[in-house]
This record gives structure tokens, C-alpha cells and sequence, in this order.
């Protein structure tokens, strides 16, 4: 376990010290299979922790967010709720990673991390096997069409796992270009349902079947 110095807001980086420890933080990230990305309950989300939470996402490393002072925010019906949603509108590519709320001061829930960086581990190297995920895309197709542009449609052919850490799957096509963004993600949402893949990023390739990328 890798414990970084604690990063100040983006203003406040001014000292050499401070701009080490964020140096220090991102080979942390290279070296971790799981990160967990600890918020100050009263603080919410910073500039800084946007970042480096964008890091270990584009690093595809497992990631679980951890609210760390839970213990001292002023609480009412539906304050977890609301508050989970705060972090995720202001983290909308790190949907995927569970949130979970503790005090380092009083120990409440940090006996919970342990199973939940277990499991986002396993998720995080997970591999699926190629029939299996082409029953998944193969269903996917037939609840959504793939779209199409000028009267040409998109033509999925068939999908294979290329690596994990995280899962990577390359998807075969007639043209990239019809493979819009947002059919890429109804694709990884369907992919995610069915396998779960909580706590990792996946990342899709798009290839057009018989040109060598």
C-alpha cells in the first residue's frame, strides 16, 4: 500500500515540496492496480482531486472513491444520496467507481475498504471470453440498431477481449466512422451489465475488419 502526501488545491502550489508530492502521487498511480481516491467531506471534489482522479482513470487502474470525515458533515434525510450525486456530477467519467463514506478518526466503515479494493481488483483484471461477450454485443444490437449515416450502416462483426488492467476489448466493424461515441458507450453500458466491471474503466478499439491498424 502506497500512501501519497496529501495534494493542495491547484492556487495553493506554489512550494517545490508541494509540487514533489504530486509528482510523487502520479507514480503511485503507476504503480497501484487499485486507487482510492480520498475526498475531504467538507471540501467536496477540488480542481486537484479532479485531476488526479483523471489520471488514474487514463491510467486504468481500479478505482474506488473514499469520503474520508463523514463523521463531522452536518447530515439529514437523503444527505448520502445527494451527496453521492454531487461527486459523480463533478466526476461524470468515474460513474463506474463505488463510493464509499468512512472517518479515518473514528474508524467508521474503513473495515469495508478491504473487500471493496479485493473485488475492484478481481473486476479490474477480469477477462471475458469471446463467446460469451459476442452473445452480449449480439443482444445489445438487437434491443438498439447501430446507427447510420447517409443511408450506410454501422456493421458490428464480432468483439474479442485484447487485455485487462483494464479490460480491453477491440470491436470489428465496417467503418470506424459510424461507430459514434455514444453507441461506444451504450456498448461498454451493455458490456458492464452483464459483467458487472465495477470500480474499472473499460476501454473499446475500433477496427474495420481486413485493415491492419
Amino acid at each position: 500500500m502506497i500512501d501519497t502526501a496529501g495534494v493542495r488545491k491547484h492556487a495553493k502550489i506554489n512550494e517545490s515540496i508541494e509540487k514533489y508530492s504530486v509528482q510523487r502521487t502520479l507514480l503511485a498511480i503507476e504503480r497501484a492496480d487499485v486507487c482510492l481516491m480520498m475526498i475531504d467531506a467538507n471540501d467536496g471534489v477540488t480542481e486537484q482531486d479532479a485531476k488526479i482522479a483523471g489520471e488514474a482513470h487514463e491510467a486504468g487502474k481500479g478505482i474506488i472513491i473514499v469520503v474520508n470525515k463523514w463523521d463531522e458533515y452536518e447530515k439529514e434525510t437523503g444527505t448520502l444520496e445527494k451527496y453521492k450525486k454531487e461527486v459523480y456530477n463533478k466526476l461524470a467519467y468515474l460513474t463506474y467507481a463505488p463510493i464509499i463514506f468512512i472517518s479515518a478518526k473514528t474508524g467508521q466503515r474503513v473495515d469495508k475498504l478491504f473487500p471493496m479494493i479485493n473485488e475492484v481488483a478481481k473486476q479490474n483484471s477480469l477477462r471475458v471470453s469471446t463467446s460469451v461477450l459476442n452473445q452480449v454485443i449480439n443482444e445489445a444490437i438487437a434491443i438498439v440498431q447501430p446507427p447510420t449515416d447517409k443511408g450506410k450502416r454501422l456493421k458490428i462483426y464480432y468483439g474479442t477481449q485484447a487485455s485487462t488492467k483494464p479490460p480491453t476489448f477491440v470491436i470489428f466493424t465496417n467503418d470506424k466512422g459510424l461507430f459514434h461515441f455514444s453507441y461506444q458507450r451504450y456498448i461498454v453500458n451493455q458490456i458492464r451489465k452483464e459483467f458487472g466491471l465495477e470500480g474499472t474503466p473499460v476501454r473499446l478499439i475500433i477496427r474495420e475488419k481486413g485493415k491492419e491498424e
